[in-house]
């Protein structure tokens, strides 16, 4: 019973510093164990420094006999640095700085756990006594009994058959073995992955022959490139957990193959919308025939439509890129703590600039404007060139170009010449004395569209009439039409230029002028002819007084 009683006060008192590793000698004066923060700093330290004969000092090996403790120390050192640089990552602000620990009275503390296949394990240290009274601190013997068992799930036996150089002082936080071992992954992953895409495409290529739709092969053709970029992600990201990198570097490593990832979606997202706007445009200009309106306006939502997933494309991105970053998400969630005078603000300031994307969707809907219309806008006549999500382009005829806000086609009028139809009626306008003979002149009209504008007539309308006239001529009016409004532009240039010609030809064709004038009886009885200057310059002598 006393001697039960005795046993039980020693494993609770404790442990002098006499007990304490005899088979180690005196520890060298670099090594602080005062405190449990010292304990882990100068176990790292020593570890990534590689003095491996400082390593056994911050262990519990009092259980070991005497002779094996320095060499045994050593190897359990050793694999329980591989185990903490691999499974742990200490926060120091949450290690005692006290002698005596946190606790008062306390004579262990956890500095955090490393999972296992059943279950964790603890990672602790012990308070023992030194010769002096002064506490020391030190890994428990729980821990180092457990350091195999922890090194077998999270180490590996190939380690401790490396050279020695592969051990020496790590750069950053990786040993010269794990950076040659990156170097190699990454060969290894380039190469895989174009293998691996060459097979993938060639597989999905035999596959889609299969199949009479076209989407499949728009995917295929989308996914070449970013599918590679998804798998260098995909297979760095397994193959870096052969090296048994440590958390910092783990979570680096991770995070570039997250980030490559979504990259590869984003642009396979970005191309699989821009190929199958241009397949469904293709497909419908093929139903359609000859009805140019519906290409056009088909044409005008897909680009508009395909701006705005492109836009809405880019932010996603960017946003989960960003997010990745503490830094980011910790002011992210600032910014949602004022997110509604923030929104407000925003609102007031970008009022116009979110009317005229609003604007950009409700032109691709309603469309007013298509790409490639006839239109007329700030007194200027062109076409239009490109539509975005803010501003329109019109090419004017001239070749400049005219860039009109987007709210311009909803606010206020214009022209728009291919509304329904490209199709437009021209005319051409002269001025013909009374005695021109109308029906020569319509005659000419029909042999011009046949002849000379046979390549800009689309042989729907033709037509002359008189539709004015004033005390000295008559109008004719020639009315033509053709297939788009820069053809009939052409077209009345030459019906103007050849009627004109025909005319001159004529005796009696372009205008002159006219006058009457009453003369005295005298000049009656004497039969006196007055003599005129006519309207060419020449004098017209007129029996009867009249004068032409």
């Amino acid at each position: 019973m006393h001697r039960n009683l005795l046993v039980l006060l020693l494993l609770l008192s404790p442990v002098s510093a006499l007990a304490l590793n005899e088979g180690l000698g005196e520890p060298p004066p670099e090594v602080d164990r005062q405190t449990p923060s010292a304990t882990v700093t100068g176990f790292l330290e020593a570890s990534h420094a590689r003095y491996m004969a400082l390593l056994p000092h911050y262990l519990w090996l009092s259980h070991l006999p005497p002779e094996q403790q320095r060499a045994e120390g050593e190897r359990l050192g050793r694999r329980l640095m591989f185990v903490l640089d691999r499974a742990m990552w200490f926060d120091f602000t949450r290690i005692g700085q006290e002698p005596l620990g946190d606790t008062p009275g306390a004579t262990s503390v956890s500095l955090g756990q490393v999972p296992l296949a059943r279950g964790t394990r603890d990672i602790r240290l012990r308070r023992v006594e030194g010769p002096d009274g002064t506490p020391i601190w030190v890994f428990s013997e729980g821990t180092v009994r457990a350091i195999d068992a922890l090194f077998e799930e999270h180490g590996s036996p190939l380690l401790e058959r490396l050279p020695s150089f592969f051990f020496v002082r790590p750069v950053w936080v990786l040993e010269l073995w794990q950076w040659l071992g990156l170097v190699l992954l990454a060969g290894v992953v380039l190469l895989a992955s174009q293998v691996l895409e060459k097979w993938a495409h060639w597989l999905g290529g035999r596959a889609a022959r299969l199949t009479k739709s076209g989407w499949d092969d728009q995917m295929l053709t989308a996914g070449r490139g970013p599918m590679r970029f998804a798998l260098v992600a995909l297979l760095g990201a397994a193959g870096s957990r052969l090296l048994l990198l440590p958390p910092p570097a783990q979570k680096a490593v991770d995070l570039g193959a997250r980030s490559l990832a979504l990259v590869s979606a984003a642009w396979f997202v970005l191309r699989f919308v821009k190929l199958s706007a241009g397949f469904l445009e293709q497909k419908v200009v093929e139903q359609a025939g000859q009805d140019v309106g519906r290409a056009r306006g088909l044409r005008t939502q897909l680009v508009v439509m395909r701006r705005i997933v492109e836009a809405a494309t880019y932010v996603i991105a960017a946003s989960l890129l960003l997010l990745q970053f503490e830094a980011v998400r910790n002011v992210g969630v600032s910014l949602l703590a004022s997110a509604g005078i923030a929104g407000l603000v925003l609102g007031l300031a970008a009022q116009k600039s979110i009317s005229t994307l609003l604007a950009g969707i409700q032109l691709s809907i309603t469309q007013p404007v298509r790409i490639g219309d006839t239109v007329i806008v700030e007194n200027e006549w062109g076409w239009i060139e490109e539509i975005t999500l803010t501003y329109v382009v019109v090419k004017v005829w001239d070749l400049r170009r005219l860039v009109v806000p987007m709210t311009h086609f909803l606010d206020k009028p214009f022209q728009n010449w291919s509304k329904v139809s490209p199709e437009i009626l021209g005319t051409a306008e002269l001025y013909v004395d009374y005695r021109t003979d109308v029906a020569a002149v319509r005659a000419e009209l029909s042999r011009i569209l046949h002849d000379e504008g046979r390549a800009l007539w689309d042989g729907k309308v033709q037509g002359l009439q008189v539709t004015g006239f004033s005390e000295r001529t008559m109008t004719l009016r020639a009315l033509v039409s053709a297939a788009d409004a820069g053809k009939a532009f052409d077209l009345r240039c030459i019906v103007r230029e050849r009627l004109i010609a025909f005319l001159q030809r004529q005796p009696a064709g372009l205008p002159v002028v006219r006058a009457e004038a009453l003369f005295p009886a005298e000049a009656v009885e004497s039969r006196t002819a007055p003599v005129l200057p006519s309207s060419g310059g020449r004098n017209v002598v007129v029996p009867g007084g009249r004068a032409e």
